[in-house]
């Protein structure tokens, strides 16, 4: 059973990119093409810090921070778990998330598991599915307006409302 249209709010988006400061990346690849690496990238450079999560690059770096196996081996609080993995791995992380006692649970683009949403929510987590957070960085601080990308939101200000604590 789905849980129907999936749709966000910008308030909701923002708010989250706004207060999260430590992201786990779940599926994180040491591999330069692959999209979770320009992801992990880019919000290393919006200020996040960004921990990979990879059990085959367990202990060894990925763009400058060290790999763990599994959520609960991270040693500091993480605020958002962001799911780069098969739609049925999805379970297990939740119920890593929840064990950790993380906020939000991000599944990218293309990942949506309803069952393991419902959880989330009723542990207390936010969910966002089927979403990136990078790009949503980009289109609501109108990064990707300058690339010529209809972003839907209509300004002639740069955003402020994403620009995060310590970042330029």
């Amino acid at each position: 059973m789905t849980m129907g249209a999936l749709f966000y709010p910008d308030w909701l988006i923002r708010r989250i990119l706004r207060e999260v400061d430590v992201i786990a990346m779940v599926g994180a690849s040491a591999n330069w093409i692959r999209p979770s690496y320009f992801a992990m990238k880019y919000l290393q450079e919006k200020g996040y810090r960004v921990i990979p999560v990879n059990p085959r690059e367990a202990g060894k770096e990925i763009i400058g921070g060290t790999a763990y196996a599994k959520l609960s081996d991270i040693p500091v609080k993480v605020d958002m778990v962001d799911i780069f993995r098969r739609i049925e791995d999805v379970p297990p992380v939740v119920d890593e998330a929840i064990a950790i006692g993380a906020k939000i649970v991000w599944m990218q683009i293309g990942i949506r598991h309803d069952g393991a949403a419902r959880k989330a929510e009723a542990a207390g987590l936010t969910v966002i599915m089927d979403r990136c957070p990078k790009i949503e960085f980009g289109r609501l601080s109108g990064e990707l307006g300058w690339s010529g990308i209809n972003t839907g939101v209509i300004t002639s200000r740069r955003s402020k409302v994403i620009r995060r604590a310590g970042t330029r």
